[in-house]
This record gives C-alpha cells, structure tokens and sequence, in this order.
C-alpha cells in the first residue's frame, strides 16, 4: 500500500501496485511535502474509482486536496491498480490501488470524492462493496463529492432524495427518479453533498470540495 496511507486503512491484504502504474499522489507540491499546513490538515479523503475514471475528474480533485493539505486514499474494487481515460475511449494513465473497497469503512475517513466517466461509476454501482462503502457515507452524515457521472453511485446509496444536485445532463431523469432536484449548474452545494456538471466545471468543484470538507465536522482516527 501506499505510504501515505494512515494506519486505520492498512490491511494485511492491500493491493500489489502493477509495474506501468503510478501512485495518485504522486504530485509533487510544497503542501504535500508538508501535511501538517492548510484547511485539511489532519484529515483523509476516499476517492472511489475504477477502470475507466476520466482522468481529469480523478487527478485535479486529488491535487486541490492535497495542496490544502489533506491525505487522499485511492478505493477500487479493482486489484493493482485502475486504467483512466480521457472522453471514455482513449486511455491515458493507470493507478495504483490504495485500499480494495471490501476492505474499506466510511469511519476511517473525513470524506469521499466520486469522480466521473461513464465506466467508472457504473461499475461502481453494481458492486456490493462499493454501494456499502458510499451508503455508509450517507448514514453518518459525512461530506460526499461528486463530478459527472459520479452521482450514479448516491443513487444506489440512497444518497440523492431530498438534495439539490447537478451531474451530467444524461443523468437527470434517473436522478430526478430517485427524489433528487437536478439542476443545470456549475457547482453545487447542498448540507453535505457538492455535485458539478464535466470537467469544465473542475475550476469550480475543485475550491468547493476543499471548503466543504473543511466545514465537517467529522474526523476520521489518525
């Protein structure tokens, strides 16, 4: 496992890293060099993502975090690692796994981001782990971030009645369908959940996650 991750998400069975792969943190910045500055000093953050992540959706999340000081566990069903993509169909990067998600609890986090992509997130919602993962989330009230096609996973969470919410336009009548009120905004805020629109809107989303993980109130153990 990565060395970033803390104690309370190591397992005797973390993931082997695959040789072409790189760590997600891997983004060298002044903060990162030193957690103990900025707004998420202290906390750690679950981005929850398999093959077929759009790339941007997964990096730039990740690097506004971690320069405000947070430390980000990258959760997968998948083993090794995952293979991203830009616009679903031409594959750029892969990632190295953090933490399987069978082996993963909502109580070791102060937060989770749900980046998009078609494939991603529709995996991710047909796996028992993951909808478990994101659903205990929802239960205890924690901050959820999610971009694109991100929220299709809330929906089988039971994350979306009740909340003001945007995703990408496709995904509007499954979300109104589930309880939500869509909206066509760039970013949105509603109590816990902040949702955006495309990758466009990452310049957007990137500042809101930060601030809202910030306002939590939750802490996960160190």
């Amino acid at each position: 496992m990565a060395n970033h991750v803390s104690n309370t998400v190591r397992t005797s069975d973390s993931t082997t890293a695959m040789p072409d792969a790189m760590p997600l943190h891997d983004m060298q910045t002044e903060t990162q060099a030193h957690p103990q500055y900025g707004r998420l000093a202290g906390r750690t953050i679950a981005i929850l993502a398999t093959n077929g992540v759009e790339e941007v959706e997964l990096t730039e999340p990740v690097a506004a975090l971690r320069q405000a000081g947070a430390q980000t566990v990258l959760v997968s069903p998948t083993h090794g690692s995952i293979q991203a993509m830009e616009a679903d169909v031409h594959p750029t990067h892969r990632y190295q796994v953090d933490l399987l998600v069978a082996q993963a609890h909502a109580r070791n986090f102060d937060g989770l981001v749900l980046p998009g992509g078609t494939t991603s997130p529709d995996h991710l919602r047909m796996d028992d782990d993951a909808v478990r993962f994101v659903r205990e989330f929802v239960q205890a009230d924690k901050p959820i971030a999610a971009i694109c096609h991100g929220p299709w996973t809330l929906i089988n969470a039971n994350g979306v009645r009740g909340h003001r919410i945007t995703s990408w336009p496709s995904l509007r009548a499954d979300l109104t369908n589930a309880g939500a009120h869509w909206v066509d905004e760039e970013v949105v805020t509603d109590g816990t959940l902040v949702t955006s629109r495309n990758p466009h809107d990452l310049k957007a989303f990137c500042p809101a996650i930060v601030a809202l993980f910030a306002a939590a109130h939750h802490h996960a153990p160190q």
